[in-house]
């Protein structure tokens, strides 16, 4: 008797890569109802309906890019159509992405309640990857909002940017509570921070059930140092570029933050702390000192492959202008010592596309001052860690855990992050053996341009596939956005057990 198709899709011959394991094997993947439903070294191609070979590359869990921006300096529907076929292509197929009320955004300000909804119906149907939203409280009225967020939307993380009380998204503001479109009277302050941390506590106690998945997330630089700074750095004519804005918004002012939201968290016993994007081997060690100080908090670090694959001496200049910024070589590699010792607990891309009409002034085209703060680049997130990590010996699993398992667990997407039976079937296949030269004009993004242009990468997504699905294979985004909004913690009772061969 012939078999009968059991499975909607198999995937054969995949070097499976796999979080927290230490080998890679080959293996045979069986797709039912967009889960992984049987993971073996042989499936028969008569028992599904449908088969791709994999031809031996690797296969990585999709990518969960924790942070990222969409909509930030574009219409959001249109931004996020572009960008998640731009995540597609790097092997991301969920995408966390900042959000906010105030300038640049919706340019909105009120409540969340009118706010985040529409929101989601500007999202809707415009995703080409699975997506979720982080939000930032800037008023008052958005702390008393937490919950509703979480317990009708499904948002379990929240974020403070600790320099917009006196400093902009570019620079210098005596207006911030217009910039931050709120009350006159209302103050985005350490007390604001203070109180945000203690209304996720109560959230957290309230929902003793999610206590690993509710956190907040924190932009770590002081704005007086940035003042400061910002002015004596502008008035030296030898620092210029990428040189010039590392020592305006220096290290120190990372260290600080660290310290001063790290002891907020102690006093407000606010246990799950995010701190983003550490560019400096300055911000590394506050942040470890900090863990050991407060043993008791559940601090989570991440860096960006941006700061990773660029320096200050980078021939991107303009392009590569971001907060907190570029950081000298020696912060480089210390970043990635970091890394290879496991201190570091994910890796995100921090895409924000900027266009290049923001990033350089016509008239005065290197002024970094003059450029917006932000770049994409979640399409060489995957390449990006793979290229350089495989250079200093990180192992693939490894890598799987930062760029899949470790964000998936902490911002509550379990579903997500390993390939295993009962998960969402989100597969990437790399080959290992590929080198490329980046292009802009071969990204899916609009932005246009890379600060990583010319780079050489080893190991290129061939394939992306999002809950068994092929959104994008050998160069081309495939098919209609697809993308689901993923209320959080997003769970789905395993009771998929694997199918019989």
């Amino acid at each position: 008797m012939p078999d009968v198709p059991v499975f909607d899709k198999v995937i054969k011959n995949v070097r499976v890569v796999r979080p927290n394991q230490h080998s890679v094997e080959q293996l045979d993947l069986g797709v039912k109802d967009g889960k992984f439903a049987r993971i073996a070294p042989e499936i028969s191609p008569a028992q599904a309906q449908e088969v791709f070979d994999a031809k031996n590359l690797l296969g990585f869990p999709g990518v969960v890019d924790a942070h990222m921006h969409i909509g930030i300096y574009q219409p959001l529907p249109l931004d996020a159509i572009t960008e998640s076929k731009a995540a597609a292509m790097g092997g991301v197929t969920t995408s966390l992405n900042y959000i906010r009320t105030g300038q640049y955004y919706l340019n909105k300000g009120g409540s969340y309640k009118d706010f985040f909804p529409e929101v989601l119906a500007l999202s809707e149907g415009n995703f080409f990857v699975d997506y979720g939203y982080h939000i930032a409280p800037i008023s008052h009225q958005h702390i008393d909002e937490m919950e509703i967020l979480f317990d009708e939307y499904g948002v379990s993380s929240f974020k403070i940017f600790m320099f917009y009380g006196s400093y902009g998204l570019h620079g210098l503001s005596d207006h911030q509570n217009l910039f931050l479109m709120i009350h006159k009277e209302e103050r985005y302050d350490l007390a604001h921070f203070e109180f945000i941390m203690r209304s996720l506590t109560r959230l957290i106690e309230r929902y003793p059930e999610a206590r690993n998945h509710i956190s907040l997330s924190l932009h770590c630089e002081v704005a007086d140092i940035l003042n400061a700074y910002t002015k004596i750095v502008e008035s030296d004519s030898q620092l210029v570029g990428l040189h010039a804005y590392s020592a305006a918004r220096p290290p120190h002012s990372e260290g600080l933050a660290i310290c001063i939201a790290s002891y907020l968290a102690h006093e407000t016993n606010c246990v799950n702390i995010n701190l983003l994007h550490l560019s400096s081997e300055k911000a590394i060690k506050a942040a470890l000192i900090m863990q050991t100080a407060f043993p008791h908090i559940n601090f989570k670090r991440e860096v960006t492959v941006g700061h990773l694959l660029l320096d200050v001496d980078s021939a991107s200049s303009t392009w590569a202008k971001v907060n907190p910024p570029i950081r000298p070589r020696a912060d480089v590699e210390y970043l990635w010592q970091a890394v290879l010792n496991r201190q570091v607990d994910w890796i995100v891309s921090d895409h924000a596309c900027c266009s290049a009409e923001k990033k350089r002034n016509s008239s005065d085209p290197n002024n970094i001052w003059l450029a917006k703060a932000g770049f994409g680049g979640t399409e060489y997130l995957l390449s990006g860690v793979f290229s350089e990590g495989s250079k200093r010996g990180m192992s693939y699993n490894h890598m799987a855990e930062l760029l899949c398992w470790n964000p998936a667990q902490r911002f509550g997407l379990l579903e997500k992050g390993d390939i295993a039976v009962g998960y969402d079937a989100d597969l990437v296949l790399l080959d290992p053996n590929e080198t490329f030269v980046v292009r802009a004009t071969e990204s899916q993004s609009q932005q246009g341009y890379t600060p990583f242009e010319g780079l050489e990468l080893t190991g290129r997504v061939k394939s992306t596939f999002l809950r068994g699905n092929l959104i994008y294979n050998q160069g081309q985004v495939i098919g209609s956005p697809g993308g689901q909004y993923l209320k959080r913690p997003y769970k789905v009772e395993r009771n998929l057990k694997q199918l019989p061969q």
